[in-house]
């Protein structure tokens, strides 16, 4: 098995000087060498042909034993050293200090074509930003993780990629619920894919310990591998760097609200410097339409990483960042600028985003006031948001008086449709009846447009769990068909109906299908 290996992370910036794997804190360093945990007896669960050949691999080698070997930690390719990367972060809102790949190790950099991808290992043992944690992970937490990571890829939402997951023949004690009562679980490990992992905390890291050096040496780095378009580093420079983060940043949470995605942990040590969705823990998609629910049980009480809050969190994330970057710029004014534009520009892209899932090209003045009115109606009785937009796409222009039929199947709960709501209903779709006649697109071709953007299948919290308990049992069939079905999100899949469905009664309250705790 050949790589075409292309190190620079652990080349060109500082590494930890003391070689024990031991937990500390770690001063002038970007990284600390560490190598992956051996696993007893791994074992291949699914692999994704697709990031093999992405990655410079035929697609045949997914089932070899070097592959294998590989990416469960059991060998090193030869002439790499792996390393785990140090940053830090505010979590919930609150500076945490030092945290770091706790149970994330990076195996090396790949080239293939024109494309660079760093590759790592999550779940694969102690490292010294492990703290009080083992460093590994379970079966469950690794299959979302695994699927979600492609899921979301297909779905047009920048993110981190997934290459293979493998059972790592470990038990490994987990106290999933935090109610006092671990239990030992399978022990897995997911092979993630991005052409880098570097976060917002990384830079955090060496701005809160007044290492400007460093920052500059990282800042430097990342734009001359990741955004070399935007020139050699200057003040001027490292602001362009910062509005270009905002930009993607932005861009990858209007998708999120776009297709009802809530990622749980908007942590600033979980936001990518290159606007990925990065570290899949207690996410979730939206059932019932809701701005207020959260997945992540951790955050039930103050729901900070709400639906309607992803945006506001992205913004405060960006101060975090540009508070990390002002010594490098010494002006404050630059970086207000380019963070008030986020606000006005989240306003306009949110507007636009709507637009295209009801099938709307130009842009009205009432146009908010529709949103707002739709909004309304949506949390009137829980409608399952996926099902929603998608169904709304087969409404016939010209007959307000059926809109409610059409989009009937999304109710959780129809029987509890009383006059009240049937007549909210009867007004909405009126007015985006009339609004419809501005446009000049056929039924069929708002039908095609509308179904580019609004999903048929994404993966809720209850099938991810269905496939928990299958692979549980040794069964690899129902991942690799989610899988398969992930891959097109947006095609009917007559074959694969069933999982157009709303969430079943049975998973409205049950671990893993509601909310999800961070234990993993």
């Amino acid at each position: 098995m050949q790589l075409n290996i292309s190190d620079t992370f652990n080349k060109e910036l500082p590494s930890d000087s003391i070689a024990q794997n031991t937990r500390r804190q770690v001063s002038k360093a970007t990284h600390s060498y560490v190598n992956p945990k051996v696993p007893s007896h791994p074992k291949l669960i699914h692999a994704s042909k697709e990031m093999a050949t992405t990655i410079g691999l035929e697609k045949g080698t997914i089932t070899s034993q070097e592959f294998l070997d590989l990416f469960s930690g059991s060998k090193i390719y030869p002439k790499t050293k792996p390393y785990a990367m140090a940053y830090a972060g505010h979590q919930f809102g609150n500076w945490a200090g030092q945290l770091g790949d706790g149970r994330a190790i990076n195996l090396f950099e790949v080239k293939h074509e024109t494309e660079r991808w760093a590759i790592q290992l999550k779940g694969s043992g102690e490292t010294p930003y492990s703290r009080q944690g083992d460093g590994l992970a379970v079966l469950r937490s690794s299959i979302r993780e695994y699927l979600c990571s492609e899921a979301m890829y297909h779905l047009g939402v920048p993110t981190t990629r997934a290459l293979s997951i493998m059972l790592t023949g470990d038990q490994v004690l987990r106290d999933v619920l935090y109610n006092g009562n671990p239990d030992y679980e399978k022990g897995a490990v997911v092979a993630r894919v991005a052409p880098t992992f570097i976060r917002f905390g990384n830079f955090e890291l060496f701005a809160s310990k007044k290492d400007t050096e460093n920052l500059k040496n990282l800042t430097d780095y990342t734009i001359k591998h990741f955004y070399p378009e935007l020139g050699e580093p200057s003040k001027a420079t490292y602001i362009k760097f910062f509005k270009e983060v905002t930009h993607r940043t932005l861009k990858m949470i209007i998708h999120w609200q776009r297709v009802g995605f809530v990622h749980g942990v908007m942590n600033t040590d979980n936001m990518s410097i290159l606007g990925l969705t990065i570290d899949y823990g207690p996410y979730g998609w939206l059932e019932g339409f809701d701005f207020g629910w959260t997945p992540n049980t951790t955050d039930r009480e103050n729901k900070r990483y709400r639906y309607g809050n992803q945006p506001n969190i992205g913004l405060w994330n960006l101060l975090q960042l540009a508070n990390a970057l002002f010594p490098l710029v010494e002006e404050p004014e630059p970086f207000e600028a380019i963070l008030n534009q986020y606000q006005k520009d989240f306003e306009e892209k949110s507007l636009d985003m709507m637009r295209s899932k009801l099938g709307l090209n130009l842009k009205l003045e009432n146009d908010p006031q529709l949103m707002t009115d739709l909004e309304d109606c949506l949390l009137l009785l829980e409608t399952d948001m996926t099902i929603f937009f998608r169904l709304l796409g087969k409404y016939k222009l010209g007959n307000p008086e059926s809109g409610l039929e059409t989009i009937q199947k999304a109710f959780y709960h129809p029987e509890e449709i009383n006059d009240t709501i049937l007549n909210q209903w009867k007004v909405w779709f009126k007015a985006y009846d009339q609004r419809l006649q501005e446009e000049r697109l056929t039924d069929s071709d708002r039908e095609q447009s509308m179904n580019t953007v609004n999903p048929k299948y994404v993966l809720r919290n209850y099938m991810a769990q269905l496939v928990i308990d299958e692979t549980n049992k040794g069964n690899f069939d129902l991942i690799d068909e989610l899988f398969q079905v992930l891959k097109k999100p947006y095609q009917e899949q007559p074959d694969h109906e069933k999982w157009f469905a709303k969430r079943p009664e049975w998973a409205r309250h049950k671990v893993g299908c509601s909310m999800l705790s961070c234990s993993s």
